[in-house]
């Protein structure tokens, strides 16, 4: 009798789908493994055109969603909800803020399943377009003094659908970088998308700073904070003329000609990876849950409580920013040469330590030691938000690669935009002291640091891929 010899590209995994043999968890077919097969030729310089093309795209992603958290701590709440109570006017309006993240799992899941089977590149204009459409209406929007009730209801809905394309973004941004570089290079290349989030920073809270600067606060007020929003417009045209030189991932094409895309991703995802799912989002919820708590609540907690002047609460954001963009490229570095979980491990638990020294130094009244304050904070979280990339787009295989990281990064999008409501309420409920936000920023970093030390065990097995 002659022996059956498994290969490993033809091993069935226990994470296969029992109605798709052709799939396994390592994204291997009897075919063999087309991912490393695609992805072996790819240069350096081809790995870094597609990088620089989707920052473009994230960059603006997130000038968008900042310059609404920053509005959120400074306008909105004056604007769009008339209350004679300001903490409860700032509440509603981070409870705005919230609304629109809540909407993105959906939008990860809704343009994930399209990029896993139409394409990743095509999704991806499909999503700029809608969130620099959207980023423009806001500024056009009347307020709550011009057309009453109608203004906090319109900003909801201009919010969540904001939320939708915003969903479908970041994940497409990371699954078509991740498959156009090199396998032993991934995690370097995965950090550049990353930088979209300081580029955005500083455009947003720079075009706000501006404002301040040129306007007196009843003329920013009424119409100074409008002009960053209505520059989207423009940065949209610019977008889209980058994002469309990007081209297709080779995963993906080889999927497609070898008739291997998922044709139901979302039922594919939910059913056999939702463990992964998880884990995802815990190792995500640094990254962004953290960076709103510093950035978002920060700038509310020194401007309303603190009595600090809004351009001091910009500044700092900005230079934070400026100084995340060489952490973001050494964290890259050092997921690339020890593997991403370590940084996120190691990287969760230097944040949780720098949570009550960052505090303090912001709440000290001193203007130097509050930027440095706010720097040190977005410093330390910025070395596991540089791998999370990396972590996220491991679990999943290339059938289903971008619903996947969409659903798991938005769903901890989703929770981290309730967290500068919730430290709204617990500094309030602390007599406006800072220490339950510290507590929280303690909290999340060792989530993060926990699914980092989950993760390889439940990531994609890829030759020259380091976990």
């Amino acid at each position: 009798m002659t022996p059956v010899v498994t290969t490993p590209e033809s091993a069935p995994s226990a994470e296969a789908p029992m109605n798709n043999p052709t799939e396994t968890q390592e994204g291997l077919t009897p075919r063999g493994n087309i991912e490393a097969g695609a992805t072996r030729q790819i240069s350096d310089q081809e790995a870094t055109k597609v990088a620089m093309g989707a920052l473009v795209g994230t960059a603006m992603e997130w000038y968008d969603f900042f310059l609404f958290s920053a509005a959120a701590a400074l306008i909105f709440n004056v604007q769009y909800f008339a209350n004679e109570n300001a903490t409860a006017a700032a509440l509603a309006s981070f409870a705005t803020f919230g609304v629109g993240l809540v909407a993105r799992p959906l939008g990860g899941m809704f343009f994930g399943a399209m990029g896993d089977r139409i394409g990743r590149r095509k999704t991806l204009m499909v999503t700029i377009v809608g969130i620099g459409i959207i980023t423009g209406l806001i500024g056009l929007l009347p307020t709550y003094a011009a057309i009453g009730i109608a203004a906090p209801i319109l900003l909801v809905l201009l919010r969540v659908a904001q939320g939708l394309f915003v969903g479908g973004e970041w994940s497409g941004a990371m699954t078509i970088v991740v498959e156009n570089a090199p396998l032993a290079r991934r995690a370097r290349y995965a950090a550049l998308p990353q930088i979209g989030s300081p580029i955005g920073t500083i455009l947003s809270s720079g075009g706000f700073f501006l404002m301040t600067l040129f306007f007196s606060q009843e003329n920013f007020n009424d119409f100074g904070w409008r002009i960053p929003f209505l520059a989207a417009f423009p940065m949209l045209l610019v977008a889209l003329w980058i994002r469309s030189r990007l081209d297709e991932s080779p995963v993906f094409a080889e999927l497609m000609e070898s008739g291997e895309t998922e044709k139901a991703p979302i039922r594919a995802v939910i059913r056999h990876h939702w463990k992964h799912i998880i884990i995802g989002m815990a190792a995500a919820m640094l990254g962004v849950g953290g960076f709103y708590l510093v950035t978002a609540f920060v700038v509310y907690y020194g401007v309303s409580i603190l009595g600090y002047s809004p351009s001091l609460m910009l500044f700092g954001g900005m230079v934070a920013a400026v100084v995340e963009i060489p952490v973001l490229i050494a964290g890259g570095r050092l997921a690339e040469r020890f593997g991403a979980s370590k940084v996120i491990i190691y990287g969760g638990i230097v944040s949780a330590l720098s949570a009550v020294p960052a505090f303090l130094m912001i709440a000290s009244g001193n203007d130097v030691l509050v930027v440095t304050g706010m720097v040190f904070a977005v410093a330390t979280l910025s070395f596991p938000y540089a791998a999370s990339g990396t972590v996220l787009t491991g679990l999943f295989p290339a059938r289903t690669r971008y619903t996947g990281v969409g659903f798991a990064q938005n769903t901890a999008g989703m929770v981290s935009g309730f967290v500068p409501l919730l430290a709204t309420a617990f500094v309030a409920g602390a007599g406006n002291h800072w220490w339950p936000a510290a507590a929280m920023l303690v909290f999340l970093s060792l989530f993060t640091a926990v699914a980092g030390a989950i993760a390889p065990r439940m990531s994609v097995d890829l030759p020259g891929y380091k976990h």
